[in-house]
Order: structure tokens, then C-alpha cells, then sequence
């Protein structure tokens, strides 16, 4: 399949408690905090082959939360291009993420945020 859902994402205002509820309603393991998190980060793993791996924080402004799905692609920039071609707005441009892939954010035309990552952190 053409650019697969690769990862998720959920975050709100109680990174520990959020953690321990999908942890313990799923089975997955949640690692540690990443060191230097602002938002108290952890990845979360479905411990399947069928599943994608996740990330569940929290942070002081995640006052309402939400949840994100990333979408693997080969190009940032030119999936961006075609995402405003087509309605949708850039939300966050290509970001590094310390230690991890390259991401950006886009909004549909209805206002959902969805996430872009280069497969391999490219």
C-alpha cells in the first residue's frame, strides 16, 4: 500500500494517566518518558506484527488533547504542495524531531490535523 499509516499519536493533559489507561485497556507496552520530553512523551507498542506503533503525552497545552495518525511519504515538501493543491493547509512545516524521523502537519479542508513522516527518518 502506497503511504501507509506508520504511527499515532495521543495526547492531553495527563501524560501518566493516559499512558497507564491505553497500557493496561490494550496490553501495550509503554516505554519510559523520552528524556527531555516537554510533553512527557512515551511510545506506545501494540506488541502485534498487525499494529503500529504510538506515542501517548500530555503538556500543558493540551488543554483540549487530540489524537494524530502520521502517514509515511517520500517527500515532505511535495506532498505539502499537494495537500494545498487540493484544500488542506500547512499546520507545521518539516520538523526534525531530535533523534527520530523528519514529520510536518497539515490540516484536510474540514480542519482535522494530520501528520506526514519520511519513512526510515530520512
Amino acid at each position: 500500500m502506497a503511504n501507509p499509516v506508520v504511527h499515532f499519536e495521543v495526547v492531553g493533559k495527563d501524560a501518566a494517566a493516559l499512558q497507564k489507561f491505553y497500557g493496561e485497556a490494550f496490553d501495550w507496552e509503554i516505554s519510559e518518558q523520552m528524556p527531555g520530553s516537554p510533553m512527557s512523551y512515551a511510545m506506545a507498542r501494540p506488541r502485534t506484527e498487525d499494529g503500529i506503533d504510538g506515542g501517548i503525552g500530555g503538556g500543558t497545552d493540551a488543554t483540549n488533547g487530540h489524537v494524530t495518525f502520521y502517514i509515511a511519504v517520500d517527500d515532505l515538501d511535495a506532498a505539502l504542495s499537494k495537500i494545498q493543491s487540493l484544500g488542506g493547509k500547512t499546520v507545521m512545516p518539516p520538523d526534525k524531531v531530535p533523534d527520530g524521523p523528519t514529520i510536518a502537519l497539515f490540516s484536510d479542508p474540514e480542519g482535522h490535523v494530520i501528520g506526514l513522516v519520511l519513512p526510515d527518518g530520512e
